[in-house]
């Protein structure tokens, strides 16, 4: 019997998440550090590594090289969205987050740029995953004109560690995580919005109990420095934030934080909580509340100005 009801309580929050059924192979691959190696130190013991069991289904971890994929839909509309598999910094859902809703960006004309970003978790420096964010939004403003993107249309979005790195580059995007090294790095890293999916926001007290918190514990005054709600400031980017309230890993605490800050900053924040969800949840599965949010997402870049309104996404 208490088998039976650990089952259940299982089935509750362990989120499964929709794949990407009809996403093609990529346009082009970018490497982020082509020619030299990347800032930091550390590197994987072994090859990259893809999860083929359980919660770890399609993750990505020991990156040994940092890229970008690009994936262009059929009639591109020049907005363009960074795209941030999370994973606690020890790993990356790619397979169950970040394609899938690249799979939804480019059924409305946006170009998607899918991340595979350096992880303290697997031995690299623990800003590497900040380092690598920076860079690619840098990488895709220099060469917006042969990516077909508009510039002012570039944004970010993230999924729980992936919603960390997004929303460290909207409100510290402007901080250099690594020295400059050639013309890219003279290109802004601020997105021009950010999108965050039942991320982790903050790195204090009482809900310091994530993967995050102890993959970034290295890093000088982490606590403050890295939590991003404590960031937020007059030129914060618009940010879209969803939730699950009964999200057992990323307590629905962290959007919470994240829009009361934006509020107080008199900045434009959109939240929505949904009842159940648990966390990782991706997409969301067909027939659940938290299948709404890609849409409402979607309605949202409607209403900032990034896409043009249609009846259907």
């Amino acid at each position: 019997m208490r088998r039976l009801a650990a089952l259940l309580i299982a089935l509750v929050f362990v989120a499964v998440p929709a794949a990407a059924k009809d996403l093609p192979p990529p346009a082009e691959t970018i490497d982020l550090w082509s020619g030299s190696p990347p800032p930091g130190s550390g590197k994987p013991a072994g090859p990259e590594k893809i999860g083929k069991e359980g919660a770890a289904t399609g993750a990505y971890w020991n990156i040994t090289q940092p890229r970008m994929e690009i994936y262009r839909p059929a009639n591109p509309n020049g907005a363009a969205v960074l795209v941030i598999g999370g994973g606690g910094y020890f790993r990356i859902q790619i397979g169950s987050a970040a394609k899938p809703i690249a799979e939804r960006l480019m059924r409305r004309g946006i170009t998607a740029i899918v991340l595979y970003y350096r992880l303290p978790g697997d031995g690299w420096n623990d800003d590497a995953p900040f380092q690598d964010g920076q860079r690619a939004m840098r990488m895709l403003r220099y060469g917006a004109t042969r990516f077909g993107i508009d510039p002012a249309r570039l944004g970010v979005i993230g999924f729980s560690a992936g919603g960390h790195l997004a929303g460290m580059l909207a409100t510290r995007g402007g901080h250099d995580f690594y020295p400059k090294r050639d013309a890219i790095d003279a290109q802004s890293a601020i997105p021009a919005f950010a999108g965050m999916i039942y991320p982790v926001v903050s790195l204090r007290a009482p809900i310091d109990t994530t993967r995050t918190f102890k993959e970034l514990s290295g890093l000088p005054d982490f606590v403050n420095a890295f939590s991003v709600e404590a960031q937020v400031g007059p030129a914060t980017p618009p940010v879209f934030l969803a939730h699950a309230a009964d999200d057992p890993i990323a307590d629905v605490e962290h959007s919470l934080r994240m829009f009361a800050a934006m509020r107080a900053a008199r900045r434009p924040v959109e939240m929505h909580i949904f009842e159940t969800g648990g966390h990782s949840f991706g997409v969301g599965k067909p027939g659940t509340l938290v299948a709404a949010w890609p849409r409402l997402f979607l309605t949202w870049l409607e209403a900032q100005g990034v896409i043009k309104r249609e009846e259907k996404d």
